[in-house]
This record gives C-alpha cells, sequence and structure tokens, in this order.
C-alpha cells in the first residue's frame, strides 16, 4: 500500500468518525474541510471562499438559512478556528449536542482535547441568534 493510499484511507476514517458539531477540523486543510462537507454535510451548501486582509474564510449555510458556519483558515489554508452561528430556536438542541460531545467547563463552555491538543468550545448569545466557537484552547 502507498503512503498516498494509507493517508487518503486515514484522513476519510477520521472524517467520517466525526460528528457534525463535533467537526472541530482545526489543522485540516481547506480541501479537506470542503471534502468532509461534502460527504458529510449534504444538508450545508457551500457559500463561498473568501479573504481578505483580516480573514480567509469557508462559509456553510443550511437550507432554510437558521445555521450558518464557518472555517477560519490561516494563510496557508488551514482551519485555525470554527464559528457555527444558529437561530435562537435551536439552542436548546445544540447545548444538549455540545453536552455530548465535550467535557463542561463552566457556564456555556465545554473542551476538548485530541492528539495532544486542547480545544476551548464556547457558546454566545446575540440578540437575534447564538455562536458557538471552536478554538484552540490558549496554554496556561
Amino acid at each position: 500500500m502507498s503512503m498516498k493510499s494509507f493517508f487518503t484511507g486515514a484522513l476519510l476514517f477520521l472524517v467520517v468518525n466525526l460528528p457534525f458539531m463535533g467537526q472541530n477540523l482545526i489543522g485540516y486543510h481547506e480541501r479537506d474541510i470542503r471534502s468532509y462537507m461534502k460527504q458529510n454535510q449534504k444538508s450545508m451548501i457551500m457559500q463561498g471562499l473568501t479573504f481578505n486582509n483580516t480573514y480567509r474564510y469557508l462559509k456553510y449555510a443550511d437550507r432554510s438559512q437558521s445555521q450558518t458556519l464557518f472555517f477560519f483558515l490561516s494563510a496557508d489554508s488551514v482551519c485555525r478556528s470554527v464559528r457555527l452561528i444558529c437561530d435562537k430556536t435551536l439552542k436548546d438542541k445544540k447545548v444538549a449536542e455540545l453536552n455530548s460531545l465535550y467535557k463542561p467547563a463552566g457556564n456555556n463552555r465545554w473542551e476538548e482535547e485530541k492528539n495532544g491538543t486542547k480545544y476551548l468550545v464556547e457558546l454566545k448569545d446575540e440578540d437575534w441568534t447564538f455562536n458557538i466557537s471552536i478554538t484552540t484552547k490558549p496554554a496556561n
């Protein structure tokens, strides 16, 4: 088996086993995120790739426009953070999902550790929406 075949198989195994809100794809390249979304999140439609002097991100939205997902990318197209913006009507469902996927770390905060890296998941309420952000947890 070639290294390329092995890597592709390993990546597909990881991608297929990631749950929706658990799509902590931090560290993944843009092309791998696109592949994951196309295969595993068919209800989310890519809205485009945006880049300017401040941000570079992939944007997805569901058909009902009740969820918008951003993958913020570095200059070399590697995901550095994830943000999901949702309609308030989805909050109870999303909190239950977060509770099932991550370790609670305070009010509207959860933590995840994978491959030796710690991640912070935060839910913040806005006037008409709420957002869930996944970032690398700062070192103490």
